[in-house]
């Protein structure tokens, strides 16, 4: 199994999937015993994330592909069902370039679905004591990009690898009562749900 997260960029100088893959990678438990789990950080790039998801892949040959995101403003995780043929040409990435045209492929489909079990992921993040919604846009910036070129280059038949996309939340401090009092998501929160998923689509795969 692949899981990836990406660095910084403009407005998060502290993108939390990047210690929340590391963190996933290390965890010890009975139950991921027999689960294979390369985790890596890719860059805030139109230009270098594909590029280093492709390669990742090559690598790896992943059965599974788990990618985080941070969505800032979204009080919530966000199981994201499909990536759009859309990119923003105002934002700026990690590199400082802005997209050069508003779709990524002018001649691809208007959209791509991923296969993953979205209401079982729904059903199992919710168990895991962790606020989670199906969201049907991810966007029109990187994570949006990179979920297209996942989905792209990974498609096939029945025995294709499973690729989900996950938007997270901005991290409250743990030991924060003020966060805990309004119930927002904490690093350990993220780090649960992250091995629920990670389960869900192993099960699923199997």
């Amino acid at each position: 199994m692949l899981i990836t997260g990406f660095g910084a960029f403009p407005g998060a100088r502290f993108n939390p999937t990047t210690d929340l893959v590391e963190r996933i990678a290390r965890r010890r438990r009975p139950r991921l015993s027999d689960i294979r789990i390369v985790a890596r950080v890719l860059p805030v790039t139109m230009r270098d994330a594909p590029r280093s998801l492709r390669q990742l892949c090559e690598e790896c040959r992943p059965d599974i592909l788990l990618m985080f995101g941070l969505a800032a403003r979204t009080p919530y995780l966000r199981i994201e069902t499909r990536a759009r043929n859309a990119r923003s040409v105002l934002f700026p990435d990690a590199a400082g370039a802005r997209g050069l045209a508003t779709s990524i492929s002018g001649d691809g489909p208007r959209e791509m679905r991923s296969r993953a079990p979205h209401a079982a992921l729904l059903k199992t993040l919710r168990e895991a004591r962790v606020p989670a919604r199906l969201s049907h846009d991810a966007g029109r910036y990187v994570c949006n990009l990179a979920y297209w070129h996942a989905l792209s280059h990974l498609r096939g038949g029945s025995d294709a690898p499973l690729v989900q996309f996950l938007h997270v939340p901005t991290v409250a401090p743990a030991a924060s009562r003020r966060s805990r009092r309004h119930k927002a998501v904490t690093m350990q929160d993220l780090v649960r749900a992250g091995e629920a998923a990670l389960l869900s689509l192993a099960a699923a795969r199997r």
